[in-house]
């Protein structure tokens, strides 16, 4: 089993915190959490039924939004069951065309809360974190990104080769707009509303989404915060990441959302409202 912890810094926050202010804004009262699936029978009960302990031990409301994107195996049946069981799951059919981005969109447009985190179907995030990105957006930041490779964080049984291409992806996209967060490819991160919103539209439709909306949203003038979390491997089922046909997907939505910043004039930030 390979293990990796970082030492990086604990904790990064945005620069531009005024934005930590939300005044009239209302308190965030229900968490959305947006699960793509495709084909996890093996993993995707235990990930919805120990978030929903998790949330429910510690008072959260929330609903559980499963978005089953073209599964050929048992988990369309296995999400049936468990939303009959659990009045907090809501599962979502994506009828095509697919995509991890795709069925992403799909979540989104389908929640009902006033934030959100994305979450990925196979364990390998903690429901643990999932609390703290809440409490975090209550305090008024617009973003939580989970970072692997924080102080505190790391990653257990990550495949070597996976492990480095990361690294000098994430390395790439660091140096290309002069930030310090280190993870932004990974998915688990969470957003309020507002961000969603004002990150539109979405245009990717795999994987890249992982980095196109963590960009956009810096990009745009929203706060964020970054935290160390845990990834574990999947146990079950197979990944549905395809690193040879990712690679230049990322770059072009590296490249646009670049073209935006340098280019835009601002036309897309966020706009910040201060009263007295």
């Amino acid at each position: 089993m390979f293990r990796w912890k970082s030492g990086d810094d604990p904790h990064l926050v945005d620069a531009h915190l005024q934005s930590r202010h939300h005044d009239g804004e209302a308190a965030l009262t229900l968490l959305s959490v947006v699960i793509p699936a495709r084909s996890e029978e093996g993993c995707i009960a235990a990930t919805v039924e120990h978030l929903h302990l998790e949330l429910d031990v510690r008072k959260i409301a929330h609903e559980i939004i499963v978005v089953d994107d073209a599964s050929t195996d048992g988990t369309a049946a296995t999400l049936e069951r468990l939303r009959r069981r659990l009045p907090q799951v809501v599962v979502v059919k994506n009828p095509g065309p697919h995509g991890f981005g795709r069925a992403i969109v799909r979540g989104v447009d389908a929640m009902s809360g006033d934030a959100v985190v994305i979450m990925m179907a196979d364990e390998s995030d903690d429901c643990r974190d999932v609390v703290r990105y809440w409490q975090l957006l209550n305090e008024g930041y617009d973003c939580v990104f989970g970072s692997r490779f924080l102080r505190g964080g790391g990653v257990i049984d990550y495949p070597w080769f996976k492990l480095l291409l990361n690294r000098l992806a994430n390395l790439f996209v660091r140096t290309l707009f002069a930030f310090r967060l280190n993870d932004t490819t990974n998915a688990f991160k969470a957003y309020r509303r507002s961000v969603i919103d004002g990150c539109r539209p979405l245009i990717s439709p795999h994987f890249n989404i992982t980095v196109e909306l963590p960009l956009k949203a810096i990009v745009r003038g929203y706060s964020w915060i970054s935290v160390p979390v845990t990834w574990r491997n999947r146990r079950t089922g197979e990944s549905k990441l395809k690193v040879k046909e990712m690679g230049s997907r990322y770059l072009f939505i590296c490249l646009y959302i670049l073209l935006e910043r340098l280019l835009s004039r601002g036309d897309y930030r966020k706009s910040v409202t201060f009263t007295a």
